[in-house]
This record gives structure tokens, C-alpha cells and sequence, in this order.
């Protein structure tokens, strides 16, 4: 593929039967899967209303039905390998990696996270500042991704330290505990 000169977001999704297990003793497996189509649509739509990006991917092991984007098969060799994979072969400089289980994202949100990684890196992490919800690199040539455990504090890391932190509601909220499904029925966004 030929390098893109805008931004590029890459939505990694794992897929279905493999969604959200840690609500397993909450959600049945098709519910499971059913919200998180929901909130993997709510994020694809937030890109598609994010002006400056130019490509939006599903990283995924399936295409996801219904998806008529740009497509990188996810060939299991984990998340941050899958991502340096996907960052080479789709020659992006400016990349942006979001989760798909944030229902309070906003175009508003993921504009302000590559406004201010055009200083070189900016992350949003999750409510508890532990986790990378999104990250955007504005050249993201050898940098190493660090998702999973603690994968804020190793994003700030692997960024020498000179990352922009970005603090916005949309970005602090996802989906992995019955606390977090319990805040965002609260809110609304999930009825």
C-alpha cells in the first residue's frame, strides 16, 4: 500500500465469541457480541465524522459485516505486534489506534487527540489512568505499542516521555467491567 499523507485510525476488533469476557458472568455470549458491534459502529461513525483522517481500518481476524472500509486481517500474533504489522504495510506516518468500546467518544474528541499529536504523541487514557484508550502518533515510524497491562504508563514510556496527555470524557470510559457497563447505562448511552 502507498504511504497516506493524512491521518490513518485503525480500530482493532477482536472477533465474535471472543468479545468482552470479562463480563461473562454478566452478558451472555451474544450479548457480549451485541454490544460490542454497537459500540465498535458508534466509534467507526465518530472517525467518519473526524475531519483529517483519511483512512479509517478494521484490524480484525473477520471482516466485520456490514464494514465496506479498508480491511487488515489479524493474523494473532497480538495486538502490538499486529499493530507494528499494520503500520508498516499501510506505509501510515500519522496514525491514530482507538478501541471500540468507548461509548461516550465524540468527533470533538478524537479531533483534539490529532490536534495535539501534531506536537508528536498524545494519549487518552482510560477514567482510572491505567489504560490507552487512543493513541495518535504523528510519525509512528518505530515507535513501540504497548497495549495491555499498564499500557499507559508504557505508552508515556515508549514516548520518551514527551507524550500530550489528553483528558476528555469521551476517551475516559470504555467497556470492560460490569462498573463500566453500569456508568454508561446510567448515562444513557447504552439503552
Amino acid at each position: 500500500m502507498t504511504q497516506a499523507t493524512g491521518w490513518t485510525a485503525i480500530i482493532p476488533f477482536k472477533p465474535a465469541g471472543t468479545r468482552k469476557t470479562r463480563l461473562a458472568n454478566h452478558l451472555s455470549p451474544v450479548q457480549r457480541d451485541d454490544l460490542s458491534e454497537k459500540l465498535f459502529w458508534h466509534v467507526a461513525q465518530t472517525l467518519a465524522a473526524t475531519p483529517g483522517l483519511t483512512r479509517i481500518v478494521l484490524l480484525s481476524s473477520a471482516r466485520m459485516p456490514g464494514w465496506d472500509g479498508l480491511w487488515l486481517a489479524d493474523e494473532g500474533r497480538g495486538l502490538n505486534d499486529e499493530l507494528r504489522h499494520a503500520r508498516q504495510s499501510l506505509g501510515a506516518e500519522k496514525l491514530l489506534v482507538i478501541h471500540a468500546d468507548l461509548p461516550f467518544v465524540t468527533p470533538e474528541d478524537t479531533n483534539s487527540l490529532i490536534a495535539q499529536a501534531e506536537a508528536g504523541c498524545a494519549i487518552a487514557p482510560d477514567r482510572h489512568g491505567v489504560g490507552t484508550n487512543a493513541l495518535a502518533l504523528r510519525d509512528a515510524t518505530g515507535f513501540t505499542f504497548a497495549f495491555g497491562e499498564n499500557s499507559f504508563k508504557r505508552h508515556i514510556d515508549a514516548a520518551k516521555n514527551r507524550a500530550l496527555i489528553v483528558e476528555r470524557p469521551g476517551f475516559s470510559l470504555d467497556i470492560d467491567t460490569q462498573a463500566d457497563l453500569d456508568l454508561a447505562t446510567s448515562q444513557g448511552l447504552l439503552a
